[in-house]
């Protein structure tokens, strides 16, 4: 047999001096932001243009991979991590959550069964634990009760995991059945997220199985008594109601649900519960900013992203269920080749019947990294010093007559925009300012509607943004204001 040459394998000792680098360029670059520009100002295809037509014959070095960095991926980069990145929600990471993921990374953990990583299965549910007390959540999600906490990748897959979760017991567990021919539906507000139209696409339901409730026209949360209405036409009309998503925090606006009403209804149908706090989540590390998680205890699942607010790097999602065996009866699947004497015992947990796919990464590590190094306190002074801001932001927004503030802010996004008598006129000022201030690359925000109106969202979540940058997004808006007053080209 011809002898094979060996692969260039990187040493543990290579692996040390180069970690380092790389730890390095990582600081170097977090110190680096605020003298960078927020979105890159060149054109789509620059960064495909400068790589090369394809991978080398023999490897490149480690120097020129770093150099690369620099002059092709960085410059390339809209930075979320920047100061005055204001767009969106946060994505926010942390050194902690960095490290943490290094060190899962380095492990190469897959923790898709207890027996093929134990402490990634058992970290795992005690983290997941340990934020429901943190959070407050009803007794009912811990894993010492009949629910518990699973990470998801994002929120779009957890509304996807209680979709099916609601359809095998809605179905009482044949919606899968050949043969079926019930209709089932879905409800949600119409400020509801996009995922949740995906996630009924995507469980066979269907875009003609999604309900959109009307919100109110002052808060922008959903109306119990149409959902209501429409529950009651859906189930007159044969129909079964599966799964109702509410939203503490929506997208757009931070709307939050009235979940007692809500609550009410499900119950009274046999409706499963889904509550989608994405974004709003992490505030309820603070006991004054839970006002929103009034009525969770009647929610039969709950989520949020660590991702977006609480310092834990992407992609990081916490899933909760109160009845964890109706959730695997749904997602369980167990061929011969992953049978193993510790599922076989029904002592331990199998984290992939809580999820999609098969295998898991350990992604509780960079969490547990996260609530080890900041605890309690330092995770509400987080949370508390954004929501500062954006008060701060608010009433510079009120004290100019140019601008309105169009939704509540309770936590830390604020939409507002131009004033303008004509609807179309004002909506494209507004479309115009957003278009200069983010083509100066100083500040990055984004847009949405509100009751149909085109409108600008600043979202604070950067750890890095302080009242100096907020003062500067501020200066910024003013100045494209005048420019698009002035009727300047924009």
């Amino acid at each position: 047999m011809d002898d094979l040459s060996v692969p260039p394998h990187m040493s543990p000792d290579e692996f040390r001096t180069y970690g380092h680098q790389l730890v390095d360029w990582v600081a170097d670059y977090w110190t680096s932001l605020p003298q960078r520009r927020v979105r890159p100002a060149d054109p789509p295809g620059a960064v495909a243009a400068k790589l090369p037509a394809g991978p080398p014959a023999t490897g490149d070095g480690f120097a020129s991979l770093v150099d690369d960095l620099d002059t092709i991926i960085a410059p390339g980069l809209t930075h979320w991590q920047h100061p005055r990145f204001f767009a969106y929600f946060p994505a926010n990471t942390s050194g902690p959550s960095v490290l943490g993921d290094l060190v899962a990374a380095g492990l190469g953990v897959q923790g898709m069964l207890w027996a093929t990583g134990p402490a990634c299965t058992e970290v795992e549910t005690v983290v997941l634990d340990w934020l429901a007390d943190l959070l407050d959540l009803p007794e009912k999600f811990r894993s010492r009760s009949t629910g518990g906490g699973v990470i998801q990748d994002s929120a779009s897959s957890a509304t996807l995991v209680a979709t099916l979760a609601a359809l095998h017991r809605a179905s009482g567990g044949d919606w899968r059945a050949e043969g079926t021919r019930r209709r089932y539906t879905v409800y949600t507000s119409t400020e509801g997220h996009s995922s949740i139209e995906k996630a009924a696409r995507m469980a066979g339901i269907g875009d003609a199985g999604l309900r959109l409730i009307e919100v109110d026209e002052e808060t922008l949360a959903m109306r119990p008594d149409r959902l209501r209405e429409r529950i009651a036409a859906d189930v007159a009309a044969g129909a079964v109601p599966a799964l109702v998503v509410a939203t503490v925090g929506t997208t757009s606006t931070t709307a939050v649900d009235p979940l007692p009403a809500i609550a009410e209804i499900t119950r009274e149908y046999g409706i499963w519960l889904h509550v989608d706090a994405a974004y709003a989540g992490s505030a309820a590390v603070c006991p004054e900013l839970r006002a929103g998680q009034v009525g969770l205890e009647h929610a039969d699942s709950y989520c949020f992203d660590p991702h977006k607010w609480l310092l834990t790097g992407f992609d990081c999602d916490a899933f909760w269920v109160a009845d964890r065996a109706g959730l695997i009866q749904a997602l369980s699947v167990l061929p011969e080749y992953l049978r193993n004497a510790a599922t076989d015992s029904d002592a331990v947990i199998d984290y992939r019947d809580w999820q999609v796919p098969l295998g898991r990464r350990f992604r509780a590590l960079k969490l547990w990294f996260v609530l080890r190094w900041y605890g309690a306190e330092g995770l509400r002074a987080h949370i508390r010093s954004h929501v500062a801001l954006a008060r701060d932001f608010a009433a510079l927004v009120r004290a100019d007559q140019r601008f309105e503030i169009v939704a509540p802010y309770p936590y830390a996004l604020v939409v507002f925009r131009l004033r303008g008598a004509a609807p179309d006129d004002a909506d494209r000022a507004n479309a115009a300012l957003l278009e200069r201030l983010n083509a100066d690359g100083g500040v990055y925000l984004s847009h949405t509607r509100v009751r149909g109106r085109y409108a600008l969202r600043l979202a604070v979540g950067s750890p890095r943004t302080t009242a100096a940058d907020v003062a500067a997004a501020w200066d910024a808006i003013r100045s494209a204001a005048d420019a698009v007053a002035g009727g300047s080209s924009v």
